[in-house]
C-alpha cells in the first residue's frame, strides 16, 4: 500500500500519466480493437480524460506545477505492451481495469486529504470521472 499523497508535488505527477495513458491507449484501440464495445469505451475515456487533463493543467499551472507532457516509465511500458500484443481487445480492457482502479484510489485519497484547496476539488472530480469509466468498462462486457 502506498502513503497517501496530500500535497500537489508528489501528487500531481501522477494524473497527468494516467490521464495520457487513458488518451494514448484510447487512440490505439480506436484503431485496433475488434469489440464495439471497446471502440465506444475509448471513446468516452478519450473524451473523459482530455477533460480532467485540462483541468490538472490549469490548476497546475495556478500552482507553479507544470505536469509532464509524456506518461511514466510505468504507463509507456503499458503503452509499448498494448501497441504490440496480438490479444488487443483482452489487453487493453486489463490494461484499463488496473489503471482506472489505481486512479480512483489516487485521486479519492487526494481529494479526502489532500492540503491544496486548488486540487482537491480537481482530485474529486477526476475521481468521479473513473469511477464513472470502470463502470462503464465493467458493464459493457
Amino acid at each position: 500500500v502506498s502513503p497517501v499523497m496530500t500535497t500537489p508535488p508528489p501528487y500531481l505527477p501522477a494524473p497527468p500519466s494516467i490521464d495520457l495513458f487513458a488518451m494514448k491507449s484510447a487512440e490505439l484501440a480506436l484503431q485496433r480493437a475488434q469489440d464495439p464495445a471497446n471502440r465506444a469505451f475509448a471513446q468516452r475515456a478519450r473524451s473523459a480524460h482530455q477533460g480532467t487533463s485540462a483541468q490538472l493543467s490549469f490548476a497546475g499551472r495556478r500552482l507553479n506545477l507544470l505536469p509532464s507532457a509524456s506518461p511514466s516509465p510505468e504507463h509507456q511500458a503499458m503503452l509499448d505492451a498494448l501497441a504490440a500484443t496480438s490479444d488487443f481487445d483482452n489487453t487493453y480492457r486489463a490494461q484499463q481495469s488496473v489503471v482506472l482502479a489505481q486512479g480512483v484510489r489516487l485521486h479519492s485519497d487526494f481529494a479526502r486529504s489532500g492540503n491544496s484547496p486548488t486540487l482537491r476539488p480537481i482530485a474529486e472530480n477526476a475521481e468521479n470521472v473513473m469511477r464513472a469509466n470502470l463502470q462503464a468498462l465493467r458493464s459493457s462486457r
